[in-house]
Order: structure tokens, then sequence, then C-alpha cells
């Protein structure tokens, strides 16, 4: 599913997000080490190499909300920027900080020049944001911040099961007034 807004495109996949080819960045959900683990940051390092944690440790401890940005090595992309999520219930204000991670990630993404970027949905795996309300934050996010943007032109939600799509689909359906 894609929509369109101050001609940007915002596309909803079901994917792996270290497989995206025509992204020239891919958005990590990081641990605030920067130091690999599961789920997106676990892909994401395994498929990278070893260069990804030299490269991006020194950059840590980061903050929720916060983004840093590295090389991608190995992944068929330019740049990794790497966000950490709150961890719902525990960090607050949740959806202020979420959407940090969306904002902080767009504006390295412009200071790179980067036309394309891929998200993860952040936060909904093991730090246990609801996939509907991180959907709605993400999207809102996006769109709003989508009239500051001069190199980003396409942005992609790449999601992991057919769950997290339909979640998502229905987010953009209300807040773009999108249809399929």
């Amino acid at each position: 599913m894609k929509t369109q807004i101050n001609n940007i495109v915002i596309e909803l996949t079901r994917g792996d997000i270290a497989a995206q080819k025509d992204a020239d960045a891919v958005v990590n959900a990081a641990n605030a080490q920067l130091s690999g683990g599961g789920g997106v940051d676990g892909a994401l390092h395994r498929a990278a190499g070893p260069e990804l944690k030299k490269a991006s440790q020194p950059l840590g401890p980061i903050k929720p909300g916060e983004a840093v940005i590295t090389e991608a090595f190995n992944l068929p992309n330019r740049f990794v920027v790497h966000c950490l999520g709150p961890v719902y219930g525990q960090d607050k204000p949740e959806n202020e900080l979420l959407s940090n991670c969306y904002k902080n990630a767009l504006k390295l993404a412009e200071e790179k020049e980067i036309e394309k970027i891929a998200f993860p949905s952040i936060s909904t795996g093991a730090f246990g944001y609801p996939m509907d309300k991180a959907a709605k934050v993400a999207l809102t996010t996006l769109k709003e911040e989508s009239n500051r943007l001069k190199s980003v032109r396409f942005i992609r939600m790449v999601l992991w099961g057919e769950e997290a799509l339909a979640v998502y689909k229905e987010a953009m359906k209300s807040i773009f007034k999108a249809t399929e």
C-alpha cells in the first residue's frame, strides 16, 4: 500500500529490513549500547557483518528517541540509522520518544542527502509497544515531518508479518485517508 504527501511516497510492505536493496538507508531498532541483539537489530548486524558493530558501538550509549548513523557495510544500502525506541510502559512519555525516533532518523537522512529510507516498526518487538499505537505514532510523525523534508522522497515501512502489515494499513487509511 502506498500514499503520497508533499511529493513524498510512503509505502507499507511486508518483508525483511536487511533486504531493502533500493533504499539508501535502513533504520535499525537498536539497543542503547548499539551492540547488536535480536529482532531487527540482530538481522541487520548479521547481514552487515562485524564492521557494523565496530562502527556503531563508539557512538553509544544512546537514549530513547535518539538516533545515530553509520555506514551499512555488507548491507545493500549506504547507511544504517540506529534508533533506540522506548520500552512500552517504562520509558515516558513513550509516544513522544517513539515519535522522536522517526524525527531524528529523518533529520540524519536529510543531513546525508538520503532519498530513500526504510524503517521497521520501532519498539514493537521486545520493547512491547502495541502495534496499533506504534503504527499511529509512526505514520502521524511521517505525515507531520513530510513538509520539512528536502532530500527524502521515499519512505518505506518494512513490516514483519501479515498482522503487522494489516495494522499499519488500517492506520494509513485513517491518518492519510488513503485507499488500497
